[in-house]
C-alpha cells in the first residue's frame, strides 16, 4: 500500500511540475507570442477598444491614425491612413482580422502607450481617471518627397530611395506597385480578406516595400564597390589603363565576356568608369581573387542583415561563394555586377551614401522620434555608423569618377540638376536574358549632391518588366527620375536645422537602438 502511495504522490508531483512549467511557458516566456496570435481576439479586443497614438511624417502629415467608430459598434477604433497607398509599405497595418505589419507591429507598444516610461508617466492620469496614454511616432520620411518618388516613378515597377548621407536618415522610400492600407484596415473582416487575395494574387507584390524588402541584379552600378577595392588593394590608380577590347577569356573557361551590347572599350580609369566598360571590372575581379573580393564587399555589408529599423530587410548578395577560385569565370561577371549579385535598393542606395560620407556608411533608419501623449521624447533615432568602406582619400577619388559619369559618361544626358548643382552618379543596366533570348533588363542609377558638399545620396531601380525598360538604359531612364529627386530634396534642403527639438525630455532622452 505504501509502495502505492509513494507512486501516486510521485505522480501528482511529476504532473504539478509539469502543470507550473507549462504555465510559465505560456504566461512568461510566450506571453508576446501569444497577444501577437492572430486567433487571440480578446487582445485585439483589448487593443482596438483602446486608443492608438498617430504616425507622423517629417514634414507633420499623419500617416495613421485612430478614428472612432460608429455608437453600438463592436470596436470602438478602426485604423486610418489618410495618405493611402503612399506610406503603406512604410507604416504597414493594424487590422483586426489580418493582425498588424511593419511600424505598426514594431512600434505598436508607444503607439497604445504600454512602454515602461510611458506607463510611469501615466500615473498621474490614473488617479485623475485618464486612461488615453497613446503615443507618437515620428518618420525622418517626408510626404512631400515622398509624392515626388510616386510622380516620378509613375507607373513604372520600381523603387525609388532618398537618404541623409550623414545621418541615415530615410528621406524618401517608394515602390510601385504599393496598396492602400485602409482596406486591410477595415474592420469588416470579409472585406479586408478579399483586399489581402487580390493583393496577394499581384505578381508585382504591393504588400512588400520592394525598396529594402527584395533585391536585384545591380549592373553596372555594383562597379562602385568593385572599383573601391581595386584602389584599396593598390591594383588601381588614376593612371591605370586598359586597351580598347570588345571581348576578354577569362581563366577556366573558352566563354568570352563582352562590353554591354558588344562595344569596344578602354582607356584610363576615368574613361572605363564613365563608359562603364565591362571588361576592366572583370578583370580586376579575378586579379582581386575570392578570398578579397568576398572579405572587401562584406565590409560594404554585402551577405549581412542590412541594420534597418523595418522588419525582414532582403540581405544583398554577390551569391554563392563556395569553391569560387574553382568558378573564376563567375568571379569575373560579378566584378561588374552580373551573374548572381543581387542588391536591395535601399543598400545601393546607402552605397552612394558611403561614398559621399568619406567612405562611411551610416545605419539606415526611417523613425525619428517616438512621444508621449504629452509630447515628451520617449526616445530619438541618434545617427549611427553601419561601417566604414573606404578611406577618404579613395571616396574623394571614386566621387570624381562619379561626376564623370554625370558629364561625361553613361549619365550625361538625363542627370544635370537645376542651378548647375554638382552631381555624382552611376548607372547601371542589368541584362537579364540569355544569349539569343528576348532581351530584358533592370535599369539603375545611384547618385549623390551637391558633389562638391555632398548631403543626399539617392537610387533608382526600374524593373525590367516592359520592352521600354528592358530597352533602355539606367541613364535614359533611372536617371531623369534621380534628377527629379535630388532637385526636390535640395530645394527643401530638410539637412538645414528649422525645427530642431530642444525640449528635455522629462524622463531622460534615450538613443534608439536602430534595427532592433
Amino acid at each position: 500500500m505504501n509502495r502505492s502511495i509513494r507512486h501516486l504522490a510521485l505522480g501528482l508531483m511529476a504532473c504539478y511540475i509539469a502543470l507550473f512549467v507549462m504555465l510559465n511557458l505560456w504566461q512568461v516566456a510566450r506571453s508576446q507570442e501569444l497577444s501577437d496570435a492572430p486567433d487571440n481576439t480578446r487582445q485585439t479586443l483589448r487593443d482596438f477598444n483602446r486608443p492608438r497614438g498617430p504616425i507622423v511624417t517629417a514634414d507633420g502629415e499623419v500617416v495613421a491614425r485612430s478614428a472612432p467608430t460608429s455608437p453600438g459598434a463592436t470596436l470602438r477604433y478602426q485604423r486610418e491612413y489618410p495618405q493611402g497607398e503612399l506610406f503603406s509599405q512604410i507604416t504597414g497595418y493594424h487590422s483586426f482580422g489580418l493582425g498588424s505589419t511593419q511600424l505598426e507591429r514594431t512600434r505598436s507598444e508607444v503607439l497604445v502607450g504600454t512602454t515602461t516610461e510611458q506607463q510611469l508617466l501615466a500615473i498621474p492620469g490614473l488617479i485623475t481617471g485618464e486612461v488615453d496614454n497613446a503615443g507618437s511616432v515620428e518618420l525622418t520620411l517626408r510626404a512631400d518627397l515622398q509624392r515626388e518618388a510616386r510622380r516620378a516613378l509613375g507607373t513604372r515597377e520600381g523603387s525609388v530611395v532618398v537618404v541623409d548621407i550623414r545621418t541615415g536618415a530615410i528621406l524618401a522610400m517608394w515602390s510601385y506597385p504599393s496598396f492602400d492600407a485602409n482596406l486591410l484596415a477595415n474592420n469588416d473582416y470579409d472585406a479586408a480578406f478579399a483586399a489581402m487575395t487580390d493583393y496577394t494574387a499581384d505578381p508585382g507584390d504591393p504588400l512588400l516595400a520592394n525598396a529594402y524588402m527584395q533585391r536585384y541584379m545591380p549592373g553596372s552600378s555594383f562597379k562602385v564597390i568593385t572599383t573601391a577595392l581595386g584602389l584599396e588593394a593598390g591594383l588601381i590608380d588614376r593612371e591605370s589603363t586598359w586597351p580598347n577590347e570588345s571581348e576578354y577569356l577569362p581563366p577556366q573557361t573558352d566563354r568570352p565576356i563582352r562590353n554591354y551590347r558588344g562595344t569596344t572599350c578602354g582607356g584610363d580609369l576615368r574613361e572605363v568608369f564613365a563608359r562603364s566598360c565591362n571588361i576592366p571590372f572583370a578583370q580586376l575581379a579575378v586579379e582581386l581573387g575570392p578570398d578579397a573580393f568576398i572579405d572587401g564587399t562584406a565590409r560594404w555589408g554585402i551577405d549581412q542583415e542590412m541594420p534597418i529599423d523595418l522588419p525582414r530587410a532582403a540581405v544583398s548578395t554577390i551569391g554563392p561563394t563556395d569553391d569560387l577560385d574553382q568558378n573564376l569565370p563567375l568571379l569575373a561577371m560579378r566584378g561588374f555586377g552580373g551573374n548572381e549579385v543581387q542588391m536591395s535598393p535601399l543598400h545601393m542606395a546607402m552605397v552612394a551614401a558611403a561614398v559621399a560620407n568619406d567612405g562611411v556608411m551610416m545605419r539606415p533608419h526611417v523613425v525619428d522620434t517616438e512621444r508621449d501623449r504629452s509630447g515628451r521624447v520617449l526616445t530619438r533615432t541618434r545617427p549611427e555608423v553601419w561601417t566604414t568602406v573606404m578611406s577618404p582619400a579613395d571616396a574623394a577619388l571614386m566621387t570624381e569618377l562619379m561626376q564623370a559619369v554625370a558629364t561625361d559618361g553613361t549619365a550625361r544626358c538625363c542627370i544635370a540638376l537645376e542651378g548647375g548643382v554638382p552631381v555624382a552618379a552611376k548607372t547601371g543596366t542589368a541584362q537579364l536574358n540569355a544569349e539569343g533570348e528576348p532581351e530584358r533588363s533592370h535599369a539603375w542609377i545611384v547618385a549623390f549632391a551637391p558633389a562638391d558638399d555632398p548631403r543626399y545620396a539617392v537610387s533608382v531601380m526600374l524593373k525590367g518588366t516592359t520592352e521600354e525598360i528592358s530597352a533602355g538604359t539606367g541613364g535614359t531612364l533611372a536617371g531623369p527620375v534621380a534628377k527629379q529627386m535630388l532637385d526636390a530634396v535640395l530645394a527643401i534642403d530638410p539637412s538645414r536645422p528649422s525645427t530642431v527639438d530642444t525640449e528635455p525630455p522629462s524622463i531622460g532622452e534615450q538613443a534608439d537602438e536602430v534595427g532592433s
